[in-house]
C-alpha cells in the first residue's frame, strides 16, 4: 500500500468519530485489527510518483491519491480493494483485478 493509506485510515476514523458514528472503542478494535493485518507499506518517491502517478492520474481522471493506489497494484499485479466507482473504472480499464465489492 502507498504511505498515504495509514493517513487516509486515520482520517476516515477521525471524521467517523466526529460525525458521531465511531465511539472511542469501536476505533481501538478497528486499530487492533489493523495491526494484526499482513501489510507492506511502500514509500513514495518523488520520481516514481512524477513518472507513474502522475500520468495515471491525468489518463483516468483519477486524484492523485487514486491513481498512485492503482500505480501500485499495476507495478506488483495485485487486487485492487475499493469501492470508489472511478477508481474501480480505471482499474478495470487498466486490468488490473478487483476484489469483489459487499
Amino acid at each position: 500500500m502507498p504511505s498515504l493509506w495509514a493517513l487516509e485510515i486515520t482520517n476516515a476514523l477521525l471524521a467517523g468519530e466526529r460525525g458521531g458514528r465511531l465511539r472511542p472503542g469501536d476505533i481501538r478494535r478497528f486499530v487492533n485489527l489493523v495491526y494484526g493485518l499482513p501489510m507492506l507499506q511502500e514509500t513514495l518517491q518523488i520520481e516514481s510518483v512524477l513518472t507513474g502517478v502522475l500520468p495515471l492520474a491525468r489518463e483516468r481522471g483519477l486524484s492523485a491519491y487514486d491513481a498512485a493506489y492503482l500505480d501500485l497494484a499495476i507495478r506488483e499485479g495485485a487486487v485492487l480493494a475499493t469501492l470508489d466507482s472511478a477508481l474501480r473504472k480505471a482499474a478495470r480499464r487498466e486490468g488490473v483485478p478487483l476484489a469483489a465489492a459487499r
